[in-house]
C-alpha cells in the first residue's frame, strides 16, 4: 500500500468515526461499503500484478533476461475516467509488456462503468491488436477479473490469459 492510500484509508476511518459519534447511519454505512470495495480492489489489483511478475520471474529463471520495473503512483484512461493505480513493465530488448491497473479515486477522475470495481488494460510495445482491457467486476458474490473479447462482450480473465501475453511478449 502506498503513503498516499494509507492516507486515504485512515482519512476514511476517521470520517467514519465522525459521522458515528454524530448519528449519520447512512454515511456510516456508504463509508463502510467505500472502505469494503476499496479493500476488494487493492486484492484484485495485487493479484494480477503478482501473477504476472511471477511469470516473468519463471521465464528468467528459465534463461530469458527480463527486467521488471513497477511504477506507483500511476494514471491512465479508460473511456473519460482517470484510473489511478499502478503500472509494471517488463522488458526484453525493445520488447516491452505493459500492465496498468487502477480505480477511479476522486470525483474528478470520472466513473467506473458497468459494475466495475478496477480497470487495467495490457499492452503490448508495437503491438496494439493483441492489447486486452481488464475489469475487475462482481460474477455472482465473487469479484473477478474479466477481458472484453472482440464483440464487446465479458469473460473471466485467466492465469492461462496471462501466460498467453507473455508468450506473445517473448514471441513464442
Amino acid at each position: 500500500m502506498t503513503e498516499l492510500d494509507q492516507l486515504w484509508s485512515q482519512m476514511l476511518e476517521n470520517a467514519t468515526a465522525k459521522a458515528l459519534d454524530s448519528g449519520r447511519g447512512d454515511l456510516v454505512e456508504y463509508l463502510r461499503l467505500k472502505a469494503a470495495n476499496d479493500a476488494i480492489r487493492v486484492a484484485g489489483v495485487d493479484w494480477l500484478f503478482d501473477s504476472l511478475i511471477e511469470i516473468a520471474s519463471e521465464m528468467t529463471r528459465r534463461g530469458h533476461v527480463v527486467s521488471i520495473e513497477r511504477k506507483d503512483p500511476h494514471n491512465h484512461r479508460r473511456g473519460n475516467s482517470n484510473m489511478v493505480g499502478s503500472l509494471v513493465q517488463i522488458r526484453l530488448g525493445v520488447r516491452c509488456l505493459m500492465l496498468e491497473a487502477g480505480w477511479t479515486r476522486t470525483p474528478a477522475d470520472g466513473i467506473m462503468r458497468g459494475g466495475m470495481l478496477a480497470a487495467a488494460r495490457i499492452s503490448h510495445f508495437g503491438m496494439p491488436k493483441v492489447n486486452a482491457d481488464l475489469s475487475l467486476a462482481y460474477a455472482g458474490d465473487l469479484p473477478i477479473w474479466h477481458v472484453e473479447d472482440e464483440d464487446g462482450k465479458r469473460r473471466p480473465f485467466r492465469i492461462c490469459d496471462l501466460q498467453s501475453h507473455f508468450d506473445i511478449f517473448l514471441g513464442v
